[in-house]
């Protein structure tokens, strides 16, 4: 008996009829904030993290330390939230130098986001920083919902479907 072709699967997330959570993530390098930014990092500088595509619903976000603080800071502090909106809605005072790898950054208590009609992005703030951060990965991670009109649901591609 067949079973039929397992290797294959249905569309799921962004793009699926009926639509689904999906998944957004990258990696926030410091050393590569710290080239990009041309001077030493420092409290209230705002790095951006994840681009939010628009007429998107985010349901939940945060980060997993992927490698450990690197530098002199004893006191490096992070929110991750939408800039000009709620700055720590996902993470409120995370303590990067005393983190560990596998640790991760997220607050229990977030309030969906709804990004509108242009893209947006999900930043990380230094809140506090003593001394300088040389180094370090973040993994961010974002569960979205495809928040856009689906359009006519009706069947009106061949004839029988005209009934």
């Amino acid at each position: 008996m067949a079973l039929g072709d397992n290797t294959t699967s249905a569309e799921r997330g962004v793009g699926a009829r009926g639509r689904q959570p999906y998944l957004i993530q990258g990696d926030l390098n410091f050393a590569t904030a710290a080239s990009d930014k041309g001077t030493a990092l420092a409290a209230a500088d705002v790095i951006p993290g994840l681009t939010i595509p628009a007429n998107t619903l985010i349901l939940a976000a945060g980060f997993e330390v992927t490698t450990a603080h690197a530098g002199t800071s004893t006191n490096t502090d992070f929110d991750f939230g939408v800039t000009g909106g709620d700055v720590d809605n996902f993470v409120d005072g995370f303590d990067f130098d005393g983190a560990s790898v596998g640790d991760y950054g997220f607050k229990a208590a977030q309030t969906p986001v709804v990004v509108g009609g242009t893209s947006d992005t999900i930043d990380l703030k230094i809140t506090a920083m003593t001394g300088t951060t040389t180094g370090g990965v973040l993994r961010m991670f974002a569960v979205c919902m495809d928040i856009d009109d689906m359009g006519d649901m009706t069947a009106a591609e061949v004839a029988r479907d005209q009934a």
